[in-house]
C-alpha cells in the first residue's frame, strides 16, 4: 500500500541521515513510480497526493502531541482494513443530480440523504461496513443567528450530559449501556467463528454496524443539544475537561465514553463559530465545592447532590456548579 511505502521511505531516510523526508520530496517522485508500478496509473493524480498529505499531517500531529509534552504516537503503518477512504481534494468528480462521475473509476449512482449547500470543495470516498460512502465537503457563506445578550453556564455529568445555570437539565445518552448486552452477544458470536472464516467476517460486520449504529445515535442526541444551546444563547460558559485523564478511572471510563463529552463540547464550539456565539471553558475545579452565592466553599461528598451553604444559599450541585461556571466564564472574557 502507498501509505506504508511512503512511511517507510521516511524511516529509512531518518535511519540513514537523520533528517526525514517531506511531503512535497515524496509527492514529487510519483510520476516516476507510475513508470514501475502501472497500478498507479489507474489512480488519480490529486489521489496519490492525498495519501502523501495524509502522511505528511500523521507526522505534523505527532510532533505536535511531543512539543505539547503529550504522549506522541508515532505514526503507524495501516492495515487494508483501516485505509478505508480516499480522497479527491480539488477535482475528478463530478456531481450531476444522483451520478457522481470519479476520475480513474467512472459513473456510479449514490443516494442523497439532503442537498447540498455551498460550493463542494472536496469528495471523500469512505468504505464503513461493506457499504461506501461520498463525503463532500462545501464552502459556505457564515450566516450567524439573530444577536443574544443571554449568558448560560453548562455543567457537564454522566447523569445528566448537560445542567444549565437556570436549571435546565439535558439527559445524558445512554445508547451503549443500552445496547451494551447485544453487543456482548455479538463480540462472543465472532469469538466462535473460526478465524479468516466467511462466517467470521460477517460476524464482525454484524458487530460494527451495531456500533455504529450507537455512535450515530450519540452524535444526533450531541447535535440537537448543541444547536440548542447554541441558538438560545449569545455566551456558553463550559468545563474545560481531561476527558483523557478520566477515563483512566475503569468504574467510570464506560459512562463517560457513552455520555460522549468531548465530543459534545466540539459540537458547541464549532456550531457557536459558525453562528457568531461565544464560547469560553474554564477550569472547573471546584465549582462543586465553591457556593455560587457568596464563594465560600462548602466540601461535599460525590453523594450529596444538595448544596447548603451557611450564608442561606441551598441548590442543586450541579446548578451551582453551572452558576460558578458562568461567574468564572465573565471574569476571563
Amino acid at each position: 500500500m502507498l501509505y506504508n511505502r511512503l512511511l517507510e521511505e521516511r524511516i529509512v531516510a531518518y535511519k540513514s541521515h537523520g533528517k526525514s523526508l517531506s511531503y512535497f520530496e515524496q509527492a514529487n517522485t510519483f510520476n516516476e513510480r507510475k513508470k514501475h508500478i502501472p497500478a498507479m496509473k489507474q489512480v488519480h493524480s490529486q489521489v496519490l497526493q492525498d495519501v502523501a498529505r495524509r502522511l505528511e499531517k500523521a507526522y505534523q500531529f505527532f510532533f505536535r502531541r511531543v512539543k505539547q509534552g503529550e504522549t506522541p504516537g508515532f505514526p503507524r503503518f495501516k492495515p487494508k482494513q483501516r485505509y478505508d477512504s480516499f480522497t479527491y481534494p480539488q477535482g475528478g468528480y463530478v456531481l450531476q443530480g444522483n451520478k457522481l462521475k470519479l476520475s480513474k473509476i467512472g459513473v456510479v449512482k449514490i443516494k442523497l440523504h439532503r442537498s447540498l449547500e455551498g460550493s463542494i470543495k472536496t469528495c471523500t470516498i469512505i468504505m464503513k461496513n461493506s457499504c461506501y460512502y461520498a463525503c463532500f465537503s462545501c464552502e459556505m457563506e457564515l450566516e450567524p443567528l439573530l444577536p443574544s445578550q443571554e449568558l448560560i453556564g453548562v455543567d457537564l455529568g454522566l447523569k445528566h450530559l448537560a445542567i444549565t445555570s437556570e436549571g435546565e437539565t439535558f439527559m445524558a445518552s445512554k445508547h451503549y449501556r443500552h445496547s451494551e448486552r447485544k453487543l456482548i452477544q455479538l463480540q462472543r458470536s465472532v469469538s466462535r467463528k473460526k478465524k479468516d472464516s466467511h462466517r467470521r467476517k460477517k460476524a464482525v460486520q454484524v458487530l460494527a454496524k451495531q456500533y455504529e449504529k450507537v455512535a450515530n445515535q450519540r452524535k444526533d442526541h450531541a447535535h440537537k443539544v448543541s444547536r440548542k444551546l447554541v441558538n438560545r444563547y449569545g455566551l456558553i460558559a463550559i468545563e474545560q475537561l481531561n476527558v483523557q485523564s478520566m477515563i483512566q478511572n475503569r468504574h467510570l471510563a464506560k459512562s463517560i465514553a457513552d455520555t460522549g463529552w468531548s465530543q459534545f463540547v466540539q459540537y458547541i464550539v464549532y456550531k457557536a463559530e459558525s453562528a457568531g456565539r461565544v464560547v469560553v471553558q474554564v477550569d472547573p475545579r471546584g465549582t462543586s465545592q465553591q457556593c455560587s452565592e457568596c464563594g465560600n466553599i462548602v466540601k461535599k461528598s460525590l453523594a450529596e447532590r444538595i448544596h447548603r451553604c451557611p450564608c442561606g444559599y441551598t441548590g442543586d450541585r450541579d446548578i451551582n456548579a453551572a452558576r460558578n461556571i458562568l461567574q468564572r466564564a465573565l471574569q476571563v472574557s
